[in-house]
């Protein structure tokens, strides 16, 4: 049940700048937001000027007043706005007073939760107000910011819309076998089947290639030791970040760092350098943590020593990638402004030459190109794993509905349908079995 109170919070950073914003949201926010200004009334969606005041006669700041009137606003409530001077102190002033007057602190995340209980966003839109405002990167941004305009929305209503039209049409050959229905209807059921299928398929694949997208894909860098991770980190970041030595086994423990490549933020993780033998128990440590370090990259960075043969700690390096299907791996060929001993044709010629004693652009263009590829898609992206999970769930009960159906187990076939539409209603807003009654009885005219 919605809580009526009314509840206040500052909806602006900590720190000190020009604006500090408090906003009330609730049916007394009107009059409490009247009681400090001490004016006799606010007209919607208009700006205010107005000296406030403390409730023992005080002013406090002289700050512009917005009034959102319900049902006209984020939350669906009456909203104010208190747009006063930055800096926290005074934003701390303005909460204590809205309190003093009757409201209380918002939880986190309650004006959202407000918003989505009075029907003004779905659970799709709120998980992307969530994001949008960790985003770290502008591919997420944007992509987010279609979210905010819908367009998972719209994917799910298109599903949705489907999946009721099967129910439907199931749930009445089941209970008026009489009556006329047409005679390619489950011909056309399968068809959207096939349809709904394809689109949850393509878009859970494509929500996979981007899941690094809003927190930074991750990019492992890999390769025996001093083949030159290390260098190539300190390049990536333009700093020494790590330590260089000659001596075999100096990194120790993986080191991750976020840079920005292109309109891409991601996060590089130099990892100790992979080789069997080894007394060391703490370097067996960082050996296994390099090791895992692959198993959560999206991208891996394989290096290797062009000034040395290759050996049989490159062979353990080259199995570990072949063995990794679902990364994309570059092969780095490092140390280029050394003569050549090390055998290329081991890297199938698919690799970089570089030094990292000179320019990685090479490199750099190559990470850009691939993560232009995964963002710039148009393809419909999950931005949460419970959206993740619940496409999953329905396409399990999608795939489960087609024997039943060919059949004719239609009571089987109608329940794996029903729990696809709850499981993709998840995304959105819950199935309520009255949408379902509503296609029956509105578009055959049953029980006349």
């Amino acid at each position: 049940m919605l809580d009526d109170s009314t509840i206040v919070a500052v909806a602006t950073a900590n720190g000190i700048g020009s604006i500090s914003i408090v906003r009330v949201s609730g049916k007394d926010a009107l009059s409490i937001a009247l009681k400090i200004s001490k004016k006799n009334t606010l007209t919607p969606r208009l700006a205010t000027l107005s000296t406030l005041y403390s409730h023992d006669e005080k002013p406090i700041d002289e700050a512009l007043l917005i009034y959102f009137k319900a049902p006209f606003s984020f939350t669906g409530e009456d909203i104010v706005e208190f747009q006063c001077h930055g800096g926290i102190a005074i934003a701390n002033i303005v909460l204590d007073e809205v309190i003093y007057h009757g409201a209380r602190m918002a939880n986190p995340g309650e004006y959202s939760k407000r918003a989505f209980l009075n029907g003004k966003i779905d659970l799709s839109k709120a998980e992307a107000i969530s994001k949008i405002i960790e985003a770290r990167s502008e591919d997420a941004v944007k992509l987010l910011a279609k979210q905010l305009k819908g367009e998972l929305t719209n994917f799910v209503e298109d599903i949705r819309k489907d999946l009721l039209f099967m129910l439907a049409y199931t749930e009445v050959s089941i209970d008026y076998a009489e009556e006329d229905l047409p005679t390619d209807i489950f011909e056309k059921i399968e068809y959207k089947l096939n349809n709904i299928k394809e689109k949850l398929s393509d878009t859970l694949d494509a929500s996979k290639r981007r899941e690094g997208m809003i927190e930074g894909f991750k990019i492992a860098i890999i390769g025996k030791p001093n083949v030159g991770k290390s260098s190539l980190l300190n390049k990536l970041l333009n700093f020494d970040r790590a330590i260089i030595s000659d001596i075999a086994g100096t990194t120790r423990d993986t080191i991750e760092e976020s840079v920005k490549i292109g309109t891409h933020i991601i996060k590089i993780v130099d990892t100790a350098g992979i080789r069997d033998e080894t007394t060391d128990a703490i370097e067996k440590i960082g050996i296994e943590k390099s090791i895992n370090a692959i198993n959560e990259a999206d991208i891996v960075i394989s290096l290797f020593d062009n000034s040395n043969e290759c050996n049989k700690e490159d062979e353990k390096i080259l199995s570990l990638i072949e063995n990794t299907n679902d990364k994309t791996i570059i092969k780095v060929l490092n140390k280029s402004d050394l003569n050549n001993k090390f055998d290329k044709n081991r890297l199938d010629n698919d690799f970089i030459t570089l030094s990292t004693k000179q320019s990685i652009n090479p490199l750099l263009s190559k990470l850009e190109s691939i993560l232009d590829k995964n963002t710039h898609a148009d393809e419909m992206t999950l931005i949460s794993k419970r959206q993740v999970e619940s496409v999953e769930q329905t396409l399990y009960h999608i795939n489960e509905s087609i024997t039943p159906l060919h059949t004719g187990e239609l009571e089987f076939f109608a329940h794996h349908i029903t729990e696809a539409l709850h499981n993709i209603s998840n995304i959105t807003r819950p199935f309520d079995n009255d949408e379902m009654l509503d296609v029956m009885f509105g578009e055959f005219c049953l029980g006349k």
